[in-house]
């Protein structure tokens, strides 16, 4: 197990919340290209949005994409 393995199983077992499956990669994915085409803030509160969304039943990998594909469509204001 990776360090990041590690510190999922960590938190969910902290957090109770049994035998979730965490999906890092997708996540990661998302807070990459938010950060990368939006604003770096806008990464953590798009994680939260994707961990709200898959809560109320969504499909992780399509709720991911589809945010992903929000990110990278949107020109990044210039700094």
């Amino acid at each position: 197990m990776s360090e990041l393995d590690d510190w999922v199983a960590e938190v969910v077992a902290e957090l109770g919340l049994g035998d979730v499956q965490v999906p890092a990669k997708e996540v990661l994915d998302v807070a990459r290209d938010v950060a990368h085409n939006v604003l770096r803030p806008g990464a953590p509160v798009s994680a939260y949005l994707l961990g709200l969304a898959v809560a109320a039943g969504a499909d992780p990998a399509d709720a991911a994409a589809r945010i992903s594909a929000l990110a990278v469509g949107r020109a990044k204001p210039a700094e």
